[in-house]
C-alpha cells in the first residue's frame, strides 16, 4: 500500500500528480523544478540558482516523508542544456554527499522552460 507525501515547503504539483509517494519502504519522489513554493514563480535564471531551488524542494519533500538526501539512492537528473553539466554537478554534490546511483539527461524543453529537474528515490 502506497501513502501520499505533501508538503507546503515544496510547490503545489502542476499536473495531476503528487509531490511524493511513500511505497514498499522508499520514497520516489516527483520531477521537482525551480518553482519557489512562497511565490510559485521560477525566480533564478541560472543553473545554479535552479538548481538550488531544486534541491530545497526535494528537501522539504523528503523531510516530510520521514527521510533525506543521505538516503538516497537513485536520482534521475534532466538538464535543458549538457553545457550546465559542470555547473550543475557543483550544486548537485553539495546534497548528495552519499552519491546515489544516478541517470543524467539533456532534454529539449522542461515545464516552465526551467533549466533543470531532480527526481529522487530514498530509503525512508
Amino acid at each position: 500500500m502506497s501513502e501520499k507525501v505533501y508538503t507546503k515547503n515544496a510547490p503545489d504539483a502542476i499536473g495531476p500528480y503528487t509531490q511524493a509517494v511513500k511505497a514498499a519502504g522508499l520514497v520516489f519522489t516527483s520531477g521537482q523544478i525551480a518553482i519557489d513554493p512562497l511565490t510559485g514563480n521560477v525566480e533564478a535564471d541560472t543553473i545554479e540558482g535552479q538548481t538550488e531551488q531544486v534541491m530545497k524542494n526535494l528537501g522539504a519533500i523528503l523531510d516530510e516523508a520521514g527521510t533525506s538526501f543521505d538516503k538516497a539512492v537513485k536520482t534521475v537528473c534532466f538538464l535543458a542544456d549538457m553545457g550546465d553539466f559542470a555547473a550543475f554537478n557543483e550544486v548537485y554534490g553539495k546534497y548528495f554527499t552519499g552519491k546515489p546511483a544516478r541517470s543524467c539527461v539533456a532534454v529539449k524543453t522542461l515545464p516552465k522552460n526551467v533549466l533543470v529537474e531532480v527526481e529522487v528515490i530514498a530509503e525512508q
